[in-house]
């Protein structure tokens, strides 16, 4: 009756953005996005809630979690 959506891959210019996670040190808030590589500016895509949420972000980017960019 009802069709599913298909999953859209997330596309990026792999070489003008790097995948990140950025965490607060204050609230353990985490936040998924791009780093833009010229201006070393961060892009939030998503707010991080859990592990699961996490390996879904790394799938739609095609990273490991061991690939992502740490910002503090």
């Amino acid at each position: 009756m009802w069709k599913r959506k298909a999953e859209a891959k997330a596309a990026y210019d792999k070489e003008k953005y790097q995948p990140a996670l950025k965490t607060s040190i204050c609230t353990g808030e985490r936040v998924a996005g791009l780093i833009d590589l010229e201006t070393r500016k961060f892009h939030d895509i998503r707010l991080i809630r859990s592990d699961k949420e996490l390996q879904v972000f790394c799938k739609e980017y095609g990273v490991t979690e061991d690939q992502l960019k740490r910002i503090v």
